[in-house]
């Protein structure tokens, strides 16, 4: 696996994994919490905004590190990175949400709690898709 994204590439990355992820939680997270569409697509937005920043910042990191210790990407990689990443966006997150929605911070954690439970594989599974497609399309290159 080549870490050598380019700040393009690492842009493109976090903006398709919002994408998706907004796709998939907005009409989720509606019918849960029996919100309008409307109200909690822009909730949705406003973390994935976040989340957005957080991703391109932490992937850069994340890879420099495995790239300067030579830490083979593997499963076990893979899991840390979601841990590493999700835990740093629940830091973040839960002020926002708790101004946002003006509930106490434990309320705004233990909702994100139930946030993190869908995004803990997502973060794995999408990444792990996004390499292994990057990884073909550059062979792909080479042998053309």
């Amino acid at each position: 696996m080549s870490a050598n994204k380019s700040i393009t590439e690492r842009i493109f990355q976090a903006i398709g994994f919002e994408l998706l992820a907004i796709l998939i939680c907005t009409p989720l997270l509606a019918w849960i919490m029996d919100k309008p569409m409307l109200d909690m697509g822009a909730v949705t937005i406003a973390m994935a905004a976040l989340a957005l920043a957080w991703n391109v910042v932490f992937n850069g990191m994340f890879d420099r590190m495995l790239k300067r210790f030579s830490i083979v990407h593997n499963a076990w990689v893979r899991v840390v990175h979601a841990l590493l990443f999700e835990g740093g966006l629940v830091a973040l997150g839960v002020p926002l949400i708790a101004w946002w929605l003006n509930v106490s911070l434990w309320q705004a954690f233990v909702l994100d709690i139930g946030v993190l439970l869908f995004f803990l594989p997502y973060t794995y599974v999408y990444h792990w898709a996004y390499d292994v497609v990057r990884e073909r399309m550059l062979v792909t290159r080479e042998v053309c």
